[in-house]
């Protein structure tokens, strides 16, 4: 997963701590995207985001030539889903499939 470092808001922020948040949330700084590797000579990769439930929505945009490869063969899905945890079942292939991945809800 990426790891990009945003402002969180406590019980104890302020207006300005508001402010901030929000109008990144506007500028689409939302802490919901993340990166992720097919593991290559396997057919699923689990994946440990934190912000993940059992009824999040993953999208994928890939990042590679072998990744789009991979979209566009159409078997690669969401397997299963659980708190701070999703597994992608794909194709069993030995090369490097990258993605980064956003997560709804």
């Amino acid at each position: 997963m990426a790891t990009t470092s945003f402002r969180a808001l406590t019980p104890f922020s302020d207006e300005r701590d508001v402010a901030t948040v929000v109008n990144n949330i506007l500028s689409g700084k939302q802490n919901n995207t993340g990166s992720v590797t097919l593991a290559t000579s396997a057919t699923t990769t689990a994946v440990t985001d934190y912000i993940v439930g059992s009824e999040s929505v993953i999208l994928f945009m890939p990042t590679n030539a072998a990744g789009a490869t991979e979209l566009a063969a159409g078997g690669m899905y969401v397997s299963a889903r659980a708190k701070n945890t999703f597994t992608i079942t794909h194709a069993n292939a030995g090369t490097t499939r990258t993605f980064d991945y956003v997560v709804i809800g």
